[in-house]
């Protein structure tokens, strides 16, 4: 069992003075709106509704935070965290570019999503989440350039790769790395920056994303005190979401 399917719900802030007082790694989720990045979450964590996805996409204005470790029982279960016992937090960003959002709301995300990702000390790393067949959007563009800075590991997830054939994967991927490699600091190095294929519908690249994230929360190698014990509450069916995209991730 992964580490990951240990994830539950912590807490959810719409402003930075509100971001929870934890010194545990955090690995944050973003993406366009419709990428697939509620799927992707709840895919990799084994729930079905885990990561919130509203029927009017880009209507998610809040941050929220989900915990590994400090629950002793299963996910839906109502026993309170033990805050000093979680091990990571990952972080749901809102999604980011959909155009009937009021220009209000785009500023406030913007300063949200922006602040964060540059400023958060807790911050270890980014799960880029664009859709294989038009990666690298304006502003994803932009994510990147927000969080390049940082010298800090960003992790490209391609959702829908079902619906690319072998050829179209192969050069997605290829193009993909190429956009990554592009960036390099001032001294001409390149940033830690990862690619991979995935679907949920088809289930490629779980297992690769989830060690990923895993080894960059710091959790890779590690035990959970609570893995052996039966997890009954846990969605099995490994079955995608009806969020981001009504047809796959």
């Amino acid at each position: 069992m992964s580490r990951l399917w240990q994830a539950r719900f912590f807490t959810t802030v719409n402003q930075l003075r509100d971001l929870p007082d934890t010194n545990v790694p955090e690995i944050a989720f973003a993406g366009r709106s419709n990428a697939g990045k509620s799927t992707a979450i709840n895919i990799l964590t084994n729930q079905k509704g885990l990561a919130f996805a509203s029927k009017t996409p880009g209507r998610t204005q809040h941050i929220n935070y989900f915990s590994i470790g400090g629950a002793h029982v299963g996910q839906h279960r109502k026993d309170a965290v033990r805050v000093d016992e979680i091990e990571a937090l990952l972080v749901d960003l809102p999604g980011y570019g959909y155009a009937e959002v009021s220009g209000t709301a785009k500023l406030h995300w913007q300063k949200l999503l922006g602040d964060y990702v540059q400023r958060r000390d807790q911050l270890a790393a980014l799960i880029l989440i664009m859709d294989s067949r038009r990666p690298f959007t304006d502003l994803d563009v932009q994510m990147l350039e927000w969080f390049a800075p940082t010298g800090k590991p960003i992790h490209c997830i391609l959702t829908k790769a079902d619906k690319l054939n072998r050829n179209e994967s192969t050069n997605a991927l290829r193009e993909a790395r190429g956009v990554l490699e592009s960036y390099v600091d001032e001294d001409g190095v390149g940033f830690p920056f990862t690619v991979q294929l995935f679907s949920a519908l088809k289930r490629i690249g779980i297992e690769e994303a989830d060690a990923k994230i895993l080894a960059l929360a710091g959790l890779d190698g590690v035990a959970g005190e609570h893995e052996g014990e039966e997890e009954e509450e846990h969605d099995e069916s490994g079955a995608p979401s009806a969020d981001d995209d009504q047809t796959s991730a």
